[in-house]
C-alpha cells in the first residue's frame, strides 16, 4: 500500500504542471486504454494495439493473440443530445449538418472503429477501419464546421529484441484509403452548401491512397520498477495518399498529407504483491513541433503535448486506470476473463480555437467530455 501512495503523490504532482490550453489533435488511431490512461501509449502499450501505437511493443507480447472483433465506440458529452437515436448519422454530412442545427453551439464528437489482428512475440498484421466525424454549427447558425475521416487500412508490423529484449525496435508498413474532410468554410444560410442543397460525401471530402510507416523503440532497464524509455516515429518521411483516387469517390481532391510526429516517454512498472501490478508513464507529444503552430507561445507548446497515465493490473482480470489529458482527468476499467475483454472509459478533449494576439495565440480553453466503450472477442 505504502507503493500506492509514493505513485499517486508522484502523478498528482505531474498534473499540477499540466494546464488546459490548446485543440485537439488527430491521430491515425486513439485507444480505449490510451484514452483512459491520460493519452499515453508509447511506453506501455503491450498486445495488438502495438501494430499501431509503438511497433517496438510486439515484442512485450508472451503469447500470440487472435483478435477475432472488437468494436469500440466513443461519444461526445453533447452528442448524445444532438444525434438522438440517430447513431449513424455522423457517417454523412448533410444528417450531421441537420443533427447540428437542434443545438447550435453544441460540439457533435462520434468514432466508431475495429481493429481485427493477428500478433505473437515480435510479428502481427490487422486491418483497422474508423469512421470518425467532428461538426460544429456556430451560434449565428452562419457556418459549419465538418471535419471527418475514414480510415481503411492493412498493417504488417515487427519488432526485433536485443539484449535478452533490453532494447526492442519495431516497424510497422500501412496501406490506406483514407476520406477525409476537413471544412470550416461550409456557409449554412446564404450560396453554396445550404439546407436546401444536399452535401454529400464526394461534395465536401477529398480520397486517396497512400502507404505509411511508423518506427519505435523501447529501452527497459533490468532494475526492480523495470523503468523504461521509448520513442516512436510516426509517418516517415510524410504520408501522402495520391496513389490513387481511392475506393468510394471519384475525386480529384486528396486528403492532405500526415506530417513526420515523433512521441517520446518513459514507464515505470513496479509490482505491489503477487497479484496486483502497477504502471505509471507520462510522455511528451509531438517532440519536434511538426503540428503545434509556430505562434504559440513556449509554455503553451509543452503543457499542450503533455500526457500522464497509471494503471493497476488485479490478476489480468480487472484493470483500473487513470491520467490527464491536455489538463483534463481521464478514467478507466476493464474486465478480462475467458476470451472477452470488455473496457469502459473516459476522457477531456480540449477543442477550443486559437485567437490570434499578434504575433502570438493564446486559447480559451473548452472541454468535450468524451464515453468510450470497447467489446473484444479474441484468444
Amino acid at each position: 500500500m505504502k507503493r500506492i501512495f509514493v505513485f499517486s503523490f508522484i502523478l498528482s504532482a505531474f498534473f499540477s504542471v499540466v494546464n488546459a490550453t490548446a485543440g485537439e489533435r488527430f491521430d491515425f488511431y486513439d485507444g480505449i486504454r490510451e484514452e483512459s490512461m491520460g493519452g499515453t501509449a508509447v511506453a506501455v502499450v503491450n498486445d495488438e494495439t502495438s501494430l499501431l501505437l509503438n511497433p517496438a511493443g510486439l515484442g512485450r507480447l508472451r503469447n500470440f493473440f487472435v483478435t477475432v472483433v472488437d468494436p469500440e465506440v466513443e461519444l461526445g458529452a453533447k452528442t448524445q443530445g444532438l444525434i438522438g437515436t440517430n447513431v449513424t448519422d455522423f457517417m454523412d454530412p448533410q444528417k450531421t449538418l441537420t443533427d447540428c442545427t437542434k443545438t447550435p453551439g453544441d460540439h457533435l464528437h462520434e468514432r466508431a472503429q475495429l481493429f481485427p489482428s493477428f500478433v505473437v512475440t515480435n510479428f502481427g498484421f490487422g486491418v483497422y477501419g474508423r469512421y470518425a466525424t467532428d461538426a460544429f454549427l456556430d451560434k449565428t447558425s452562419t457556418t459549419y464546421t465538418y471535419q471527418y475521416r475514414n480510415d481503411f487500412a492493412g498493417v504488417l508490423g515487427f519488432d526485433l529484441r536485443l539484449f535478452d529484449g533490453e532494447v526492442k525496435i519495431g516497424a510497422n508498413v500501412r496501406a490506406i484509403n483514407r476520406v477525409e474532410s476537413n471544412r470550416t468554410d461550409i456557409p449554412v444560410a446564404s450560396t453554396g452548401l445550404t439546407f436546401t442543397t444536399p452535401i454529400s460525401g464526394s461534395t465536401v471530402a477529398s480520397e486517396g491512397f497512400g502507404v505509411g510507416s511508423d518506427a519505435g523503440i523501447i529501452l527497459t532497464a533490468p532494475w526492480d520498477w523495470l523503468p523504461a524509455i521509448a520513442a516512436v516515429y510516426h509517418d516517415l518521411g510524410v504520408t501522402s495518399y495520391n496513389i490513387n483516387q481511392g475506393m468510394r469517390y471519384s475525386t480529384t481532391n486528396r486528403p492532405a498529407r500526415t506530417p513526420s510526429t515523433i512521441d517520446a516517454g518513459f514507464s515505470l512498472s513496479p509490482v505491489l504483491s503477487n497479484s496486483v501490478r502497477m504502471v505509471f508513464t507520462a510522455e511528451m507529444r509531438d517532440v519536434a513541433d511538426a503540428v503545434e503552430p509556430l505562434t504559440l507561445e513556449a509554455s503553451d507548446q509543452i503543457t499542450r503535448r503533455l500526457h500522464a497515465g497509471m494503471e493497476f493490473n488485479f490478476g489480468d482480470i480487472f484493470y483500473l486506470r487513470a491520467g490527464y489529458n491536455q489538463g483534463y482527468y481521464t478514467a478507466g476499467v476493464e474486465i478480462n476473463m475467458l476470451n472477452t475483454q470488455l473496457q469502459i472509459g473516459t476522457y477531456g478533449e480540449e477543442i477550443s480555437d486559437v485567437v490570434a494576439k499578434g504575433s502570438t495565440s493564446t486559447y480559451t480553453p473548452i472541454e468535450d467530455r468524451r464515453y468510450v466503450v470497447k467489446f473484444a472477442y479474441r484468444f
